[in-house]
């Protein structure tokens, strides 16, 4: 008899640092938020380091009182938005990646610290929507990255169990919210965090181009 087909693999995808490439946008926007300020100011590693987590978790350390995070949250997210379709795009080969796994039959779904409504904004700008159809944002669970809980919610919404899933990301954040899951979870070494970093947080796999991931799907048990 011939083998059976297996069923394609469901694959969870982080945004920024993963499929696009906004880390110029990140930066830009925190270093505006702070523009004015002289002491207290986050270094471009201390942000980078909590990149994939929520952004009233990145600036409270900074910030005085409940008054001043608002106030740097707000100056963020305004020039964020202003400059959102000029410092958005996917990395070389996202789209084509995304496409191909669309058309091989994998449910696939993004998990981000972003709000729901930017992260749809930008996957809509850069032409993954179609392929993308389940998108859990910071707004969408109580608790966030590194929790598992986002990563447990996409996989309910696309109706598919932890063990057969896969969670692509470039953050130890992503790879800790992952392992607690239960997925096998891939670290994405294009982003802005360093092999290192990542492989301290354990993850199963590690991939140079996101070019391949499909290549690598086929190979994980």
């Amino acid at each position: 008899m011939p083998r059976a087909t297996p069923t394609p693999r469901p694959v969870l995808f982080d945004l920024d640092g993963t499929l696009l490439d906004t880390i110029e946008l990140l930066l830009t926007s925190v270093r505006h938020a702070f523009r004015d300020r002289t002491d207290r100011v986050p270094t471009t590693e201390e942000w980078v380091a909590g990149i994939g987590t929520p952004l009233a978790s990145q600036l409270r350390p900074w910030a005085a009182d409940d008054a001043e995070l608002a106030a740097l949250s707000d100056s963020y997210r305004s020039f964020q938005l202003m400059h959102h379709d000029r410092l958005t795009r996917c990395y070389d080969g996202a789209l084509a990646t995304v496409r191909t796994l669309h058309e091989r039959g994998h449910p696939m779904a993004v998990v981000t610290s972003k709000p729901d409504t930017l992260a749809q904004r930008s996957v809509s700008y850069v032409g993954l929507a179609p392929y993308l159809p389940v998108i859990v944002g910071v707004n969408s669970t109580a608790r966030n990255k590194p929790h598992p809980e986002p990563v447990l919610f996409a996989l309910e919404r696309l109706g598919v169990p932890a063990a057969s899933a896969v969670f692509v990301g470039d953050s130890p954040h992503d790879i800790a919210a992952g392992n607690a899951a239960g997925v096998t979870t891939i670290a994405a070494l294009w982003g802005p965090f360093s092999r290192a970093t990542l492989a301290a947080a354990g993850p199963a796999y590690f991939l140079d181009r996101i070019g391949g991931l499909p290549e690598l799907l086929d190979r994980i048990p």
